[in-house]
């Protein structure tokens, strides 16, 4: 008879990676959030003056012709919608059990981050 502990060094694992992937991922998505808001608060405090010209340079400053302050901006934010989409889909597969209502959440889930997201762009771009 097969041993079938489903515990200890000996357990049945399957899948690929065991969220190892994903746990990477949470904490670099993580630090880069962190650094840009570091970035986002030395700028704030730098900033002679709180105007609209101001706070517009912040988001749109250039390094050698390359929009750099849209680049981190949008980095940051899609490293904020990859975060929130681990740590949401990680809920939805723990705590609801109906598959049916589980992929809805996690569709629903993703149109939301895809629509922020494409909001976000149309928005830090434009400017």
């Amino acid at each position: 008879m097969q041993d079938t502990k489903n515990f200890g060094p000996k357990r049945l694992v399957v899948g690929a990676h065991y969220g190892t992937v994903d746990f990477i991922a949470q904490r670099l998505t993580a630090i880069i959030m962190a650094v840009y808001t570091l970035v986002l608060i030395i700028g704030l405090l730098v900033m002679p003056a709180y105007t609209y010209e101001n706070w517009k340079a912040l988001f749109t400053f250039h390094v050698f012709a390359l929009p750099l302050g849209q680049i981190l901006a949008s980095l940051a934010f899609f490293a904020l919608a990859w975060h929130a989409w681990i740590g949401v889909r990680d809920i939805w597969m723990d705590y609801v059990r109906p598959v049916g209502v589980r992929l809805l959440l996690q569709v629903l889930t993703i149109l939301w981050l895809v629509g922020t997201v494409v909001y976000f762009a149309q928005i830090i771009w434009r400017i």
